[in-house]
C-alpha cells in the first residue's frame, strides 16, 4: 500500500501502511494523517549513520532515532543525563566515568551496554577497529582527546582524555556521539546508514530515496512513549515548493521558512516559530592560492559586501549582521568589542589596488540549499553583484546541497576561490577547531577548506578547548575573534533567527538552540 493510498483512505493502519510504503505521492492538496507528522526538510539526508554526516538536516532525523549518553535539556545547551544516568569526572578533569541506565535495547533487540558505547566510540577513533572501514568519520574530530574508552562493568564505562577537553559533555550530546547498534554495523557495514538502529523514541521503518524517510513510534522506549505513531521527513529541496506544500496541508511542519514566505503563515491556521542560535553564515575564501591568498583582499571582500541589504532586504529581518566567526549566542565567549565590517566600496577598491587584484576572476560555489543555508541563491546573486562593483569578475556555480558539500569540504584548491557555508553549532570551540586551525585544513581532515592558516589563532584554540576554567576560556575565545576577523578568512555575512511553521493542530513543538528537531513530545490534535 503506497502512502498516496493511505491518504485517500484516510490513513487507517498506519504502522502496517508504512512499512509496506512503496511509494510517497502526496496529492497537491492533502490531508496528512492524523497518527502521523508529516516533515517537510530541506534535502535528502546523506546518512542515517550519525558517526558519518555533519549537515543539521540529516541531525534532524537522527535524534529521533538515536540517543547519546548525555544530551542537552529542552531549550538549552546544558547538557543533562540520557543513556547514562549520571558521571564522575576525575579532579584533572581528564577521566570520565559513566553510569548507564539498565533495561535499555536498541531497536534491533540487542541490549544497549557499555560494550555497545566502547564499541561506538572505537570504530570512530580506532583505525585498527574491524569496522571502522565503515566511516568515513568526519566529525571523530570531536572525540580526539579521547585516549581510552573501557567497559568497566556491564552498566559502566570510563574514557580517559590525554588532557582536560571543556567541551567533551557537550560534544557527547551532539549527533556524533549518539550510540548506535553494534549488531546492526557488524550485520550492514558501510550500509548501516540505510539500516539504523538506535535506542531513541521512534524506530527506523523505511527510506524511499528522494521520497521520504520514515520512523515509527518504538513503544519499549525508556523514557516514556512517542506522542505521535510516526514520522515521515520529505525532502523538498525548492523553498518555494516545501511553502506551497505547508500552505496546501501536504505536510504538518517545515523548517528554514523562507524569510519572504513568513507573512503567509502569520494566520490561525498555522504556528510560527523564532528562535536566535548559535549560528553563522559565512563565504570561505580560499587563502591557499588565487587573489584570496592576500589579506588585503579578502578584507576588500567583507568591505565591499552589503550585509545590511542583504540582511534587511534579502533575508527580511530574519537575521543580523556577524562580526566575526563566533555567534553571539556564545554570549559568555562572544567578542562584544567586535564590529561588524562596514559597507565600503571605496575602501575595498583602494585594499584591491594597493593587492593588484583589479579585475581578478573569482569562481564563487552556490547551493541550492541545504542546512543552515539563508536564501543562498539570492544571496550569492546579491554578493555577486557587490563584487561586481568592486571590479571583481565573480562566475557562480551553483549545485544541490550533497553534491555542493561534496565540493567544497574536501577543500577549494584548485577549483574555485568562494564558497557559501553555513554552521550550526554546540560550543564556541566547534566551528573555529574544525575550521580555522592549520591542523583542520581537509588533508588532515577537518573543514579549514579556504586553508587558512595563523599559529596564534592555532594556540588560543588549543588553550581554549584545554581549560575548565569558563572565564579564561571567554578570554582566548574573544583574542581569537579579534584576530580572525582581522585576518577576514571569511566574508562574515549574518547570524541567522532559525525558524520553522507547522499547523494549528500541531502540539508541543518548539525549536531547540541546538537547532535539532525533537519530536517525541509533538502530535496532533
Amino acid at each position: 500500500m503506497s502512502l498516496s493510498n493511505v491518504t485517500r483512505r484516510g490513513f487507517g493502519a498506519l504502522s502496517a501502511a508504512l512499512l509496506a510504503t512503496s511509494a510517497l505521492v502526496l496529492p497537491a492538496v492533502a490531508q496528512t494523517p492524523p497518527e502521523a507528522l508529516v516533515i517537510g526538510q530541506i534535502a535528502e539526508p546523506k546518512s542515517l549513520d550519525p558517526h558519518a554526516v555533519t549537515a543539521v538536516n540529516d541531525f534532524r532525523i537522527l535524534m529521533n532515532i538515536y540517543d547519546g549518553l548525555v544530551r542537552y535539556k529542552p531549550g538549552t545547551l546544558e547538557v543533562e543525563p540520557s543513556l547514562a544516568s549520571g558521571w564522575e569526572i576525575s579532579e584533572d578533569g581528564t577521566v570520565y566515568t559513566f553510569t548507564l541506565r539498565e533495561g535499555v535495547q536498541f531497536h534491533d533487540g540487542t541490549p544497549f551496554n557499555a560494550e555497545a558505547v566502547v564499541f561506538n566510540f572505537e570504530r570512530m577513533l580506532n583505525e585498527d577497529h574491524p569496522h571502522h572501514d565503515t566511516g568515513p568519520f568526519p566529525l571523530s574530530f570531536f572525540f580526539s582527546a579521547v585516549e581510552e574508552v573501557e567497559a568497566l562493568d556491564a552498566q559502566t564505562v570510563r574514557f580517559t582524555l590525554n588532557a582536560p577537553y571543556a567541551p567533551f559533555l557537550s560534544n557527547l550530546a551532539y549527533p556524533t556521539g549518539l550510540i548506535v547498534s553494534p549488531a546492526a554495523v557488524e550485520t550492514h557495514g558501510a550500509d548501516v546508514g540505510r539500516n539504523p538502529s538506535g535506542t531513541g523514541p521512534f524506530k527506523f521503518a523505511e527510506w524511499r530515496s528522494n521520497e521520504a524517510v520514515v520512523v515509527t513510534r518504538n513503544p519499549d522506549y525508556w523514557d516514556g512513549t512517542a506522542a505521535s505513531e510516526a514520522l515521515i521527513f520529505r525532502p523538498i529541496t525548492d523553498a518555494n515548493t516545501r511553502v506551497a506544500e505547508m500552505l496546501a496541508g501536504g505536510i504538518d511542519m517545515m523548517v528554514e521558512v523562507p524569510p519572504t514566505a513568513l507573512s503567509q503563515f502569520r494566520t490561525d491556521d498555522f504556528k510560527v516559530a523564532e528562535q536566535a542560535g548559535p549560528h553563522v553564515w559565512f563565504l570561505i575564501l580560499n587563502a591557499k592560492e588565487g587573489p584570496f591568498a592576500d589579506k588585503r583582499v579578502r578584507q576588500a571582500a567583507n568591505y565591499a559586501i552589503n550585509k545590511s541589504a542583504l540582511v534587511n532586504d534579502v533575508l527580511e529581518g530574519t537575521a543580523e549582521i556577524a562580526a566575526g566567526p563566533t555567534p553571539p549566542a556564545f554570549a559568555w565567549a562572544y567578542n562584544e568589542e567586535l564590529e561588524p565590517y562596514p559597507y565600503d566600496p571605496d575602501k575595498a577598491r583602494e585594499l584591491i589596488a594597493e593587492a593588484g587584484a583589479e579585475g581578478a576572476e573569482l569562481t564563487f560555489y552556490v547551493t541550492e540549499g541545504g542546512s543552515g543555508m539563508l536564501e543562498p541563491i539570492s544571496m550569492g546573486t546579491a554578493i555577486q553583484a557587490d563584487l561586481a562593483a568592486v571590479g571583481f569578475d565573480v562566475e557562480i556555480e551553483t549545485y544541490e546541497w550533497n553534491t555542493f558539500l561534496g565540493r567544497v569540504n574536501p577543500g577549494l584548491e584548485g577549483k574555485a576561490d568562494m564558497a557559501e557555508m553555513a554552521w550550526m553549532t554546540n560550543d564556541p570551540d566547534t566551528l573555529p577547531f574544525l575550521a580555522l586551525r592549520t591542523d583542520a585544513w581537509p588533508d588532515k581532515g577537518g573543514f579549514n577548506s579556504g586553508y587558512y592558516s595563523n599559529p596564534k589563532v592555532d594556540e588560543l584554540l588549543e588553550a581554549a578547548r584545554a581549560s575548565t576554567d569558563q572565564a579564561e576560556r571567554a578570554k582566548l575565545y574573544q583574542e581569537m575573534q579579534t584576530i580572525v576577523q582581522e585576518d577576514a578568512p571569511w566574508v562574515f555575512v549574518a547570524n541567522w533567527k532559525q525558524n520553522a511553521v507547522t499547523a494549528a493542530n500541531v502540539q508541543n513543538f518548539q525549536l531547540e538552540p541546538s537547532f535539532f528537531l525533537l519530536l517525541k513530545d509533538v502530535g496532533k490534535e
